[in-house]
């Protein structure tokens, strides 16, 4: 199981809403070594490329890894769609507007693998200015909420894996 976190790359990205991907991972891996050790039998990453050209990293983990299969593959991102505060997990879905996931989709001609969708929607409903909301960083309660989030979701993502590896 390779599990990505999309974001864009570098410092001035850091902690914006388009980077929750990223944020994810990030905990991710700090719960898993405290818990473990070194991740066994999953891969974490983050992609290098900028959100809408995800499908290109997405890929090149892909074929490096020589998974066998894209429902091995769990991407982690932002949505607009869904209220701060709430994340769905999903498989085989069409990217709804997210233009990383529509990438990815592209790019490994198929929707079938999961994705972690996380809620960066703003209480009053989607902002005007989309593309200029998704890059600013979380106001202070947004990050209270988001931090919640992610360990809510981390214990979700444990249990999948747990599951993953009693499949295997």
């Amino acid at each position: 199981m390779v599990i990505i976190g999309l974001g864009n790359p570098g410092e001035k990205y850091k902690n914006t809403r388009h980077n929750v991907g990223h944020m994810v991972i990030d905990e991710l891996e700090k719960a898993l070594r405290q818990a473990q050790g070194e991740p066994d039998g999953f891969i974490l990453a983050k992609t290098d490329t900028f959100m809408n050209l995800s499908g290109k990293a997405v890929k090149s983990l892909y074929t490096k890894y020589k998974i066998q299969n894209t429902k091995y593959i769990m991407v982690v991102h932002d949505d607009i769609d869904l209220p701060i505060g709430e994340f769905k997990i999903q498989q085989g879905r069409g990217a709804a507007g997210h233009k990383g996931a529509q990438s990815i989709i592209d790019e490994l001609g198929t929707k079938d693998f999961w994705r972690i969708r996380i809620g960066i929607s703003p209480k009053g409903g989607k902002p005007e200015n989309v593309e200029k909301f998704v890059l600013q960083k979380f106001s202070k309660e947004e990050q209270k909420t988001i931090e919640k989030v992610i360990k809510n979701l981390l214990q979700e993502i444990e249990t999948r894996l747990v599951d993953f590896r009693s499949q295997q």
